[in-house]
């Protein structure tokens, strides 16, 4: 689909929820443009963290789905995970291909207390000095492979375009907005309170390059492009004309936001991914987990003469009989 002012000839999308690929093919770039709420709210709302982590792990979750669903991989994923030494002491965002996500975060409570009487409480204020790590599961067997750049910059997104310049050396422009907002309601009732996330991605093509040639550890190596290439500095100067309320607005079709930020261009859209929220966690896999043990280790974690279990990305508890584990080898989560 061509984009056009008047939406003519446009993709049949999902009310929310998806990811869109496209391409803007006069400055020889491309790009996904992600709308989320149904699976930003469930996820963060099963947490129930502080607004602040909420955010944060929003913008995670918003990176790993742009990121992920420009794999080229049927049956794997990736997962961006950061690690630091601030109030929020680490992230994890999990991007299955099926388009399933979860992510939780781990905090110091008092610390993000403190933040919220007063303190920096933007990204860089939330997370200080660490790393951010993202690993592609290419599926199939396949080893997985796994890029570390240290936590730069005042955003999560300018973190990620880091990785892009120094690991994938991809000239990438990257953009996430997420926030708690009333969205008006399909059937006339109450406008509904709840968690929304957007964002957006740029990157210059280079042949068959891209973070969608990645997945295999095995073809790092090929030169990027130049970053001062006139055609492609003009459409990250275009992308980064977006505004938040334009990533978040429901009301916004995503074609007529891409008409705008890139009218003077030639911008094809291809038909959308998902996104839903599933944890991917059983009784089973966790039995599993639990049989790896030996038994005295398995009677430390013993309270009540139970062995109880909890998901740390979707709160759910599992209870166990300890003499019914133990004694074989685990399985992943």
């Amino acid at each position: 689909m061509t984009v056009a002012d008047n939406g003519a000839g446009a993709l049949t999308l999902p009310a929310d929820d998806y990811v869109l690929p496209f391409q803007i093919e006069t400055a020889g770039a491309r790009g996904r443009l992600i709308r989320a709420d149904k699976t930003i709210e469930a996820i963060l709302e099963q947490h129930n963290y502080p607004e602040p982590v909420s955010t944060l792990l929003g913008e995670a979750l918003t990176l790993a789905a742009l990121l992920g669903t420009a794999l080229k991989i049927e049956d794997g994923g990736m997962i961006l995970q950061t690690s630091s030494d601030g109030p929020v002491s680490t992230l994890v965002a999990q991007y299955k291909s099926s388009g399933d996500m979860r992510g939780y975060a781990s905090f110091d409570q008092e610390a993000i207390d403190a933040l919220q009487n007063g303190a920096a409480r933007d990204s860089a204020g939330l997370l200080g000095d660490g790393h951010l790590a993202m690993t592609i599961d290419p599926g199939a067997g396949l080893e997985r492979y796994q890029g570390v750049v240290a936590l730069e910059g005042e955003t999560l997104a300018e973190a990620a375009d880091l990785y892009f310049r120094q690991s994938e050396q991809i000239p990438t422009f990257l953009r996430v907005a997420v926030a708690r907002a009333y969205t008006a309601s399909k059937n006339g009732n109450a406008p509904v309170w709840g968690w929304r996330a957007g964002g957006i991605l740029v990157q210059k093509l280079t042949g068959e390059g891209g973070v969608s040639d990645r997945a295999d550890s095995e073809q790092l190596g090929w030169r990027a492009p130049d970053d001062g290439d006139e055609d492609w500095v003009r459409a990250r100067t275009l992308a980064s004309t977006v505004e938040d309320h334009e990533l978040l607005d429901p009301d916004l079709p995503p074609e007529r936001l891409l008409y705008r930020l890139f009218h003077e261009e030639q911008v094809r859209a291809f038909p959308p991914s998902q996104v839903q929220a599933v944890c991917s966690c059983s009784r089973a896999r966790i039995e599993d987990i639990l049989n790896s043990f030996e038994k005295t280790e398995l009677d430390g974690m013993v309270e009540q003469d139970r062995i109880v279990v909890k998901c740390e990305f979707c709160n759910r508890h599992y209870e166990f009989d300890p003499a019914e584990v133990g004694g074989e080898k685990p399985t992943e989560l």
